[in-house]
């Protein structure tokens, strides 16, 4: 079971995603080798250096710990079981984005018990931005600052309401969306960070209808909701993790601030 003091620990998180946003900046916006995985979706040398990192610094603070991660699931195979406490860690949430020079991609680690992400953080390496969890709520700092502040989502503001979405989305795809979730304007953005937009007030709305993995999601779902936010599944309930069934694969769902 979770306790208070679970969403403390993305402050530790918080520390090891920016390490691995360290490592993994000098490769943005370099002459990246590119890998296809066997799913079709891009890998690079970031993405296993950064997961190298994530996995060795999370076994130094939480020994023994299950960790479920991108890469080491994409070469190995997704775990057949998970217990009820596991992190869900990403390297470079994003890779498309990274490899074409885009500065939305995030480097992120969550930590779900009993089915929920109760911890989190995620960090922006290219602008240089880190949002956490705490008992208290979420937070932002910039990298390697040690003073942060809350952030909250904001009311829906009726007429200017901003949906995220991918860039990619078809227009009529977009356009039947507005219709679906009232949303009045639209913002193309990769990666978890349309969470953490949502989180601190700048935008209002996140549908997916389209496939994730866990491990895309978790640790800025639990950015999200510390800040009063909600990620439900398409059409209502919870959305819930440690689907080893599934391979780990999301179905639709709502991100929404206020």
């Amino acid at each position: 079971m979770s306790t208070a003091h679970d969403a403390d620990i993305g402050r530790i998180l918080a520390d090891i995603v920016e390490e691995a946003g360290r490592l993994v900046l000098p490769y943005w916006r370099s002459e990246l080798e590119v890998i296809q995985k066997a799913d079709s979706s891009p890998v690079t040398e970031a993405d296993r250096a950064g997961e190298r990192l994530i996995l060795q610094r999370l076994e130094e603070a939480f020994p023994g710990a299950c960790v479920v991660s991108e890469e080491h699931a994409s070469e190995y195979g997704t775990p057949e079981a998970v217990g009820p406490r596991f992190f869900l860690a990403d390297p470079v949430d994003g890779t498309k984005a990274f490899v074409r020079g885009d500065p939305n991609f995030t480097v992120n680690i969550g930590l779900v018990v009993d089915r929920k992400p109760v911890a989190g953080a995620v960090c922006a390496p290219a602008s240089g931005e880190t949002w956490f969890t705490t008992a208290g709520g979420a937070r932002k700092r910039g990298m390697g600052e040690t003073v942060d502040i809350p952030v909250n989502v904001r009311a829906w503001p009726k007429g200017a309401a901003i949906a995220l979405v991918s860039h990619t989305m078809k227009e009529e795809t977009a356009v039947k969306l507005a219709n679906e979730y009232g949303f009045d304007l639209r913002e193309p953005m990769d990666s978890s960070i349309k969470f953490c937009r949502i989180a601190e007030g700048a935008a209002d709305i996140y549908p997916r209808h389209g496939p994730t993995s866990e491990w895309d999601i978790c640790a800025a779902q639990a950015v999200l909701e510390a800040a009063g936010g909600k990620v439900t599944a398409y059409g209502g309930g919870d959305f819930l993790y440690g689907k080893a069934d599934e391979r780990f694969l999301n179905g639709w769902f709502v991100a929404r601030g206020g």
